[in-house]
């Protein structure tokens, strides 16, 4: 009877594996799909084969192999302008998501976003300080006043709202849900107060409170990479973990997790992917909200396949928001953030009357 029970099980596995296999394959597919889409359409139309031509002939020792000439203004914009900003969005995208399915996890609420903490508010009082009075910070020599300051000041925040939130037993997540929105409200009040002795500046600070990928160059994008690998990567460890949190934290503990250390780290990496994305592209809404829904609509909730998933995801609808935002009232652009909360302000309220009916029901 056991080896039948084990039969089963292993079946069970191998059969989800194969599916989960499946999903990741086809979501890989159409990232590659939708940077394709994406490098290709702007004021000036380049081909796909073109511009993948332009892509393998700068990569070293493939691309002696390459045949074919393109000219210098393809290349440049290619490679300048649209390839780094692509990146860019998909370095965000994968942030923000991954950070939204790890939060959700950790305060079990499906309305839960990488925000909720004080982040996006911590970040923007860093920027406005950064672009109201002009303070410029360096990296390897390099001058990275906004990215710096947001990030820095963002991961104060988040350090401000977990030690007050932390007692002796450890840090109860509903305490710190509720120190991160008096923060978040404390420090709103503040940017607000910089926006109205700003002066001009003010433009440039509601431009990078609205959320914008317009900016971002490659020295950004080694800026934000380096911390979202080494976050996600650390996150994706702990995935077991964070599917037995969500029996609840005495369950948790009951079957060996250290649900205190759990906390410590997952909130350490959610906060650090997050504020490296918020850095370079200001306050994009709305992507780590619905993602991880659409994520588990596609996966289910098994962490071990939804962190996959939402990274990819992520990546795949930011891309493309960032392509409508910057091609749909040319010559003009949009903020990216405006387009993801024209589609995630509908998707936030379905989900809340989903939970209504089912509450109701």
């Amino acid at each position: 009877m056991t080896s039948i029970n084990l039969s089963e099980a292993e079946a069970t596995y191998f059969k989800r594996f194969a599916r989960w296999k499946i999903i990741i394959i086809l979501l890989t597919l159409t990232l590659i799909l939708t940077v394709t889409f994406a490098v290709t359409i702007g004021p000036m139309q380049i081909s796909p084969l073109d511009a993948y031509k332009i892509i393998i002939k700068n990569i070293p020792f493939i691309g002696d192999l390459v045949r074919g000439g393109s000219s210098s203004i393809e290349e440049v914009v290619v490679l300048q302008v649209r390839l780094p900003r692509i990146l860019a969005a998909a370095i965000v995208g994968i942030a923000l998501a991954v950070a939204g399915v790890v939060l959700q996890g950790l305060f079990r609420n499906p309305m839960a976003d990488p925000y909720v903490i004080g982040i996006s508010a911590g970040a923007s009082l860093g920027a406005s300080f950064a672009i109201a009075f002009g303070i410029g910070l360096s990296f390897f020599g390099v001058l990275y006043s906004i990215p710096l300051m947001a990030f820095a000041s963002a991961l104060g925040t988040v350090l401000l709202v977990y030690s007050i939130a932390r007692t002796g037993q450890g840090v109860p997540m509903l305490t710190l849900l509720l120190v991160g929105i008096a923060v978040n409200s404390f420090l709103l009040a503040i940017i607000s107060i910089i926006r109205l002795v700003s002066g001009e500046a003010i433009h440039a600070i509601m431009a990078w409170i609205f959320g914008s990928l317009v900016a971002c160059n490659w020295n950004y994008v080694k800026i934000a990479l380096p911390f979202v690998i080494i976050g996600v990567a650390l996150i994706y460890v702990f995935a077991r973990d964070l599917n037995i949190i969500l029996l609840g934290e005495e369950q948790a503990r009951h079957l060996g997790v250290d649900t205190e250390r759990l906390k410590r780290i997952m909130l350490a990496s959610a906060t650090l992917i997050t504020a490296a994305a918020v850095s370079i592209s200001g306050i994009i809404g709305f992507i780590g909200l619905i993602i991880p829904h659409i994520a588990r609509i596609l996966v289910g909730p098994d962490h071990r396949i939804l962190i996959p998933s939402s990274a990819l995801a992520g990546a795949i609808v930011l891309i493309l928001c960032d392509t409508i935002a910057r091609t749909i009232v040319r010559p003009a652009e949009l903020p990216v953030g405006i387009i993801t909360s024209l589609i995630g302000g509908p998707f936030f309220v379905y989900l809340i009357r989903k939970r209504k009916r089912s509450v109701i029901g």
